[in-house]
């Protein structure tokens, strides 16, 4: 069972769901969550359930206590950044420090590094397409919930007047639903990400250059509170097997850069500059 995960506290996130709602062959169930309906479909031969939540979508810790194991966890979901930047964009929850936003500290989701190039793809698909101006790109690791299944954040941002456009909100329903419909299907060599911004378009370059799909990315602002431990943990919280860690050379500080490679050396992750 895949789940897409919805938040009433969020704008954007019904907005999204909706979208679905709308294009995909849902159907209300008798079931309730929160004191709203379940919706179902069957794609590609998967039970997908659409559920909406009373909380913060960074809060629902307790997700899987409801829904046991599903293969794959997508919430849609609002971006917020102070430049108010149009963007559309995919990442991994989990908390590489302290857990300010949800989840628990030093402890991240696994990421399904796959499923989110899939969604990025089809973002760029899309936005063009509909002849869109929103920026598309990889978020590195951050805020909760720290879920121990494949979770993803499929986002639209980064302020209440992209959280209210509609068509972009179909932009990101179709690439929620273009990764479900093909996950387990992409081949594409899983990677980590060390360096650079929040907002790393040298990664999402590569990727949608390449048959490379980003799972944890690390970014410059954390590099000096990660160890060997969080290294690792982001290794082996990635659905896929982690080819090797794919550096932005220019985006490590000089001070952390020997600390950084010698840590990767420990685990046995071959590393390459992007």
């Amino acid at each position: 069972m895949i789940l897409l995960v919805a938040s009433k506290k969020d704008i954007a996130s019904l907005n999204i769901a909706n979208q679905i709602l709308s294009h995909y062959p849902f159907e209300k169930t008798a079931d309730n969550f929160q004191e709203s309906p379940v919706y179902e479909a069957d794609v590609g031969g998967r039970k997908v359930k659409l559920v909406t939540l009373n909380q913060e979508s960074v809060r629902v810790q307790n997700l899987t206590d409801f829904f046991i194991n599903p293969e794959l966890a997508v919430f849609i979901s609002r971006h917020s950044s102070e430049s108010g930047t149009p963007t559309l964009s995919v990442h991994t929850p989990g908390n590489l420090g302290e857990a300010e936003f949800g989840g628990i500290p030093r402890k991240v989701s696994v990421s399904p590094a796959n499923a989110m190039r899939d969604a990025l793809r089809a973002m760029i698909q899309f936005k063009e397409e509909m002849r869109i101006s929103y920026d598309v790109c990889y978020e590195c690791t951050h805020h909760g919930p720290s879920l121990d299944v494949p979770t993803m954040f499929a986002e639209l941002g980064s302020s209440p007047k992209q959280w209210s456009d509609l068509k972009a909100a179909e932009a990101v329903a179709h690439a929620a639903m273009k990764a479900v419909s093909v996950f387990g299907e992409s081949k594409a060599t899983a990677v980590l990400g060390v360096g650079g911004p929040h907002y790393n378009a040298k990664f999402t370059r590569v990727a949608l250059e390449n048959e490379i799909a980003f799972g944890h990315m690390i970014p410059k602002y954390a590099i000096p509170y990660i160890d060997v431990e969080i290294l690792k943990q982001c290794v082996d919280k990635t659905l896929e097997r982690v080819e090797c860690a794919v550096l932005d050379w220019k985006g490590i500080k000089g001070e952390h850069k020997s600390r950084i490679v010698g840590m990767l050396k420990g685990i046995d992750l071959p590393s390459r500059k992007a």
